[in-house]
This record gives C-alpha cells, structure tokens and sequence, in this order.
C-alpha cells in the first residue's frame, strides 16, 4: 500500500502535467500542484492524518488562488511584446459590415476588428495593428504607402 507522500506527489505531477498541455486556464491547476508537491513534502516529514492533509491541501489551493488572482489583477493583462514589423498585418479574409475579420500578424492568424467600418480592407491589402481586446486585435486600414515621386 502506498503512503501519504507518493499519491500526493502522483495528484501534484498529474495537476501539472495539465498545466504544460495547456489545460489551466486560470491557474486553479497550477495551484493545486503545487499545493500537492508542498503536502508531498510534508507528509513525508511529518505523520499527519489523513483528514488533516485533505484539509491543509483545500486550504492551500483556497489561499494560493486567492493571492494569484489578486497578483492578475494587479499585473493587468499580459501584453504582446513588440517585433520588427509588428504595427502591420496583412488581411486573410476581408471585413464584414460589423467591422470583423481575420488578419496575419506576426506569422499568426487573428480575429481583428477594424476601428473604421466605413472602410473595408479586402484580403491581401495592409492594416495597422493598434492594440487588442483578448484574443481580438484592433486594426485601421492602412494609410497608402508615400512616395517620392509626389510633388
């Protein structure tokens, strides 16, 4: 039979193992993880009833949580860092009335909502990438690219 420690230490290794495939979303799994590698620990070190580990663990992930979300908010979003080239994306597929569309920026596809439905970009043509809503970018058409030749 096995011990406290070992099946703490398979439920944290299980809890974070979702985590690297991308399941976490809001990092309950996280915390519950390592919540789980901190009970392996002790219980290994200290004979602590089973209730009281049960509870010790809730408590962890309660607290562990709370204290995530509060640094989240804090921090704000996460930001997208800047790359050469980054102010343009190109349109994958056209503008609808709405304003929506697709665009290809920084080697990626992306919903995009053009700031100025009065103009629809076609696919192919430029927009400037302006900033982003989650997982929406916020474009304008690109301004016609200036030459030399004008007087």
């Amino acid at each position: 039979m096995l011990t406290a420690a070992p099946l703490w230490l398979l439920l944290a290794l299980g809890l974070l193992a979702l985590v690297l495939v991308g399941i976490d979303s809001d990092g309950l799994l996280l915390v519950g993880g390592l919540a789980g590698l901190l009970l392996a620990l002790l219980s290994a070190l200290l004979p602590l009833p089973p209730l009281v580990q049960l509870l010790l663990w809730g408590a962890l992930v309660a607290g562990g949580y709370v204290l995530l979300r509060r640094w989240s908010a804090r921090h704000g979003e996460r930001t997208i860092p800047p790359a050469a080239g980054a102010e343009q994306a190109e349109v994958i597929a056209g503008f609808d009335a709405d304003g929506l569309g697709r665009v290809r920026w920084q080697g990626q596809s992306w919903a995009a909502l053009n700031l100025d439905p009065s103009l629809r970009p076609a696919a192919g043509s430029r927009v400037t990438v302006l900033g982003r809503e989650g997982t929406r970018l916020r474009v304008l058409p690109a301004p016609p690219a200036l030459t030399d030749d004008a007087p």
